[in-house]
């Protein structure tokens, strides 16, 4: 994928792109299982980074389609990390089991993660390309599983690097 292509492709889709890669702030949170999970720890795969919060609205119009593009991507290298904001283990982890989330969430219990990202407005999306860069953000909720969205995301998981490409 060209770059002009991802641009293009990102743009029909309302996703925000950079004028450059950016080097995502590293960091380190435990997930609902009590495992940590190091951000840096992922490189080598397309990271989808959200951050939300259970008492959000819009954050739940979309994690049902957060799940479906798991659940038709995880395997073919795509990660879903959806960090948590200023929640208790106990809530999110109620939320979670009521809509049958599967993929990856971590918990920024004091917010820092999400102060560190500047994120003041949720749901907030990043994505980073397998070399961990940051190529492309979204505010607010998405169809994250539209056909549209799949076949960018199948495009994005086919093509290396990103980010550097992207400039």
């Amino acid at each position: 994928m060209s770059a002009d292509d991802l641009k293009d492709a990102l743009k029909r889709l309302q996703l925000r792109t950079v004028d450059s890669a950016i080097q995502p702030i590293d960091f380190e949170l435990p997930s609902l299982s009590g495992i940590s999970t190091r951000l840096s720890s992922l490189h080598g795969k397309v990271v989808f980074l959200n951050f939300w919060a259970t008492w959000c609205g819009p954050c739940r119009s979309e994690m049902p389609a957060i799940e479906r593009l798991y659940e038709t991507l995880g395997k073919s290298g795509l990660e879903i990390v959806a960090v948590d904001l200023r929640e208790s283990r106990d809530t999110v982890a109620s939320y979670a089991k009521e809509l049958g989330l599967k993929f990856s969430i971590l918990l920024d219990t004091q917010g820092r993660a999400g102060s560190d990202y500047g994120v003041s407005s949720i749901p907030t999306t990043l994505i980073l390309d397998r070399d961990g860069m940051i190529f492309s953000a979204a505010v607010g909720a998405r169809a994250w599983d539209s056909p549209e969205m799949l076949a960018l995301f199948r495009r994005l998981l086919a093509a290396r690097p990103l980010a550097r490409d992207a400039k």
